[in-house]
């Protein structure tokens, strides 16, 4: 895209524990397959840490010289330009969907190299009918042909239909859930509604695990941050943490994406 804006974006530091996890979803998500180009990060619930997680997905992605694109789509209530700090950033999704603006307008480079970005814009009265229009899947069929990875951030399948619309153009899925937060019958509902969208899951990440209950390494270098990845073919993956066993969400979600 030529005469691409730029912005800049502050990103959290984080402990080298967490770092590591990062590093083993990126490592999962590249073992998935190059077939796997637009992947979808989604959650059950609002505030169990996907934009976290799919921001950081694309850093680091982008840190193994990818050409990332990191794409808004939480058109109804996004926290991404204020949790990064983004600076002038004048137009966003919602402006390309309703045709007031190009993808000139809405794709910004960042500081952090090969990653660029497009913001979601202003809350639209209509979201769903902007992501099932024909201008969404004509922009990703465009996208696809310029980065090798796309990363979504979602909107929570436990809340709206927007993200079954999205997980239909997507070729996988990551599931952030919250450590003891999510009941398994919700977790389930968001699980069969990405597969009756025809989305492979990839794997959960499970977050914001109190590793203080744990002891330990884990509990001194982890507190409650980032959690666990269990990719959805990990059929040798180490015990479960016992905080988790308690609520028998990992283990049961664990034991489903590996049937």
């Amino acid at each position: 895209i030529r005469n691409m804006k730029k912005t800049t974006i502050e990103l959290e530091s984080l402990n080298c524990a967490a770092k590591e996890e990062l590093k083993t979803l990126r490592t999962n998500i590249l073992f998935c397959g190059s077939d796997k180009q637009v992947i979808m990060v989604t959650s059950a619930v609002m505030g169990e840490g996907k934009s976290q997680i799919s921001t950081r997905l694309a850093v680091s992605l982008a840190e193994l010289k990818k050409k990332v694109l990191l794409i808004d789509m939480d058109l109804r209530k996004s926290v991404m330009v204020s949790r990064l700090k983004a600076q002038g950033i004048d137009k966003g999704l919602t402006h390309f969907l309703s045709g007031q603006g190009t993808m000139a307008d809405v794709v910004y480079s960042t500081n952090v190299p090969k990653l660029h970005m497009i913001f979601s814009g202003p809350y639209a009265p209509n979201p769903t009918e902007l992501l099932s229009g024909e201008r969404f899947q004509k922009m990703l069929n465009s996208l696809k042909a310029l980065y090798d990875y796309i990363i979504i951030d979602a909107p929570p399948l436990g809340m709206v239909v927007d993200g079954a619309i999205i997980a239909k153009s997507c070729d996988g899925a990551v599931m952030v859930l919250e450590s003891g937060a999510v009941k398994y019958r919700l977790a389930q509902r968001v699980k069969a509604k990405l597969e009756d969208a025809g989305c492979p899951i990839l794997g959960v990440v499970l977050n914001k695990i109190d590793r203080r209950k744990t002891g330990g390494y884990y509990g001194k270098y982890y507190g409650k941050h980032y959690g666990k990845y269990y990719g959805a073919s990990d059929a040798n993956a180490e015990k479960l943490h016992e905080d988790a066993k308690r609520h028998n969400l990992e283990d049961d979600l664990r034991k489903d994406l590996q049937k």
